[in-house]
């Protein structure tokens, strides 16, 4: 055994402490540890953690293996989207803020492309077709984020068989944005005026054939962890944040929902016609780590009743047109993959190339000018699987924002992780931070 104590001052520098280790008993060590711990040990964990992916800073001042502060240090990831949006045409910003939550790239693009309509006045004309391929979208892309909150959080604890169905679960997602959009993430699918082409044939029934799969492989996420008790030991109570916490410091989304505060944009100022979709909003009262993860599960399956709605409308509007019929602001090719795989409609090429020159000056300078927006500015609501995102716009009549800013719900949660660790322990950072489910792509902008 050993025990250590404080000798003095070293001699070449009185500023600090030498310490010694001698035979003694347990207790003593203990006793002379307590003694001599006056000063907390402050630990940078990150950025370059496994747990924070290389691209968020912790500082967290323990005593013991207790957390007595905990501060969040962002700006590791930091791309200028926000910026380099002020410098591209309204339809090319899409491009830009699909790369934010990259997790949930098409609840950024409808929140956007909401904010560019509302500024050009045309809410009311997106055709209905549009608005329920926009929502069958972020349904989709709502259960594939929660998957991977869920997951990877598992897998930080060590849970790889979590994180393998996880991924399994999301697969089948990421196939249905693949057929529809032509890439898995950062689609720029959804455009100002409705979406960039319409669904590929028999898009409806291959969503009905492959969300079984993806529906059983929940229930087996579910299974593993719900009644585990490994699991509940390392989440139950940790991470917790009463209501007044919440709302205090801007909590929205799973993480102030689990505090008993039913807040759903979708419900309270509905767009793309959520108000006409029966679902119900999960909410539970314990306000813990375990209770946002139960609650990201129940999130999925009341998305899988607005997608089983949809889909039975978008069998009935089949045909419908996907974009405003205004074509100065709508997109002049319909982007379906042609056999040249060059991405625009054959049709439309031949009339642009060989019969009207018209259409291939409107053509040029609709794509490469932009259309014009009238002078103003809006902030548009939506409810992104992370919380409330808003977007503000400012026009000053020309192609291109003159300010494009985003109320990005990762960054605004984040600022609720002091209050949920600190008091904890060490150990529990991981678990209260994945709790959050921040993706810092979004924090950054």
């Amino acid at each position: 055994m050993s025990d250590f104590h404080a000798t003095g001052p070293a001699l070449d520098d009185p500023g600090i402490r030498e310490y010694t280790t001698e035979g003694g008993d347990w207790a003593d060590v203990a006793a002379e540890a307590e003694r001599i711990g006056e000063e907390r040990i402050v630990v940078n964990m990150g950025p370059v953690h496994p747990s924070t992916h290389g691209v968020l800073r912790l500082i967290v001042d323990i005593e013991g293996e207790l957390v007595k502060e905990a501060r969040v240090s962002t700006g590791y990831l930091h791309t200028g989207i926000e910026k380099n949006m002020e410098y591209r045409t309204w339809t090319q910003g899409v491009t830009f803020c699909t790369r934010m939550d990259y997790v949930a790239p098409l609840h950024n693009e409808v929140a956007y492309c909401l904010a560019v309509e509302k500024l050009l006045g045309i809410t009311d004309d997106i055709p209905d077709r549009a608005s329920q391929i926009r929502v069958l979208m972020m349904e989709l892309n709502r259960m594939a984020s929660h998957i991977i909150a869920i997951c990877t959080a598992s897998n930080e604890l060590g849970s790889t068989t979590m994180m393998t169905l996880g991924f399994r679960a999301r697969e089948n997602i990421l196939k249905i944005f693949e057929r529809v959009t032509g890439l898995r993430m950062n689609h720029a699918y959804i455009r100002p005026g409705g979406v960039a082409q319409d669904l590929p044939e028999g898009t409806v029934e291959y969503i009905r054939e492959i969300m079984p799969d993806t529906v059983m492989t929940l229930n087996e996420m579910i299974d593993v962890v719900a009644e585990n008790p490994i699991y509940k030991l390392r989440h139950k109570n940790v991470g917790a944040i009463p209501f007044a916490g919440a709302m205090a410091l801007s909590l929205t989304g799973p993480c102030l929902r689990t505090t008993g505060y039913p807040l759903d944009i979708r419900k309270i100022q509905p767009y793309c016609g959520y108000e006409t979709y029966d679902f119900d909003v999960v909410t539970k009262d314990e306000g813990d780590a375990y209770a946002r993860a139960m609650a990201r599960f129940e999130e999925c399956f009341e998305s899988l009743k607005i997608i089983r709605q949809v889909l039975e409308r978008l069998e009935a509007s089949e045909g419908q047109p996907v974009m405003v019929e205004d074509e100065s602001i709508a997109w002049p090719a319909q982007l379906s993959i042609g056999t040249d795989g060059q991405g625009n409609s054959l049709d439309h090429i031949r009339e642009i190339m060989g019969s009207s020159m018209e259409s291939l000056i409107h053509h040029f300078k609709l794509v490469t000018e932009g259309f014009r927006v009238p002078a103003g500015q809006v902030f548009q609501l939506i409810e992104h699987p992370k919380g409330v995102m808003g977007v503000h716009l400012v026009s000053d009549g020309g192609t291109r924002p003159y300010r494009a800013h985003f109320r990005e719900p990762s960054f605004a949660n984040l600022q609720s992780f002091s209050m949920m660790a600190e008091g904890g322990q060490l150990a529990d950072i991981v678990v209260t931070l994945a709790s959050i489910d921040p993706v810092l792509g979004g924090v950054d902008r």
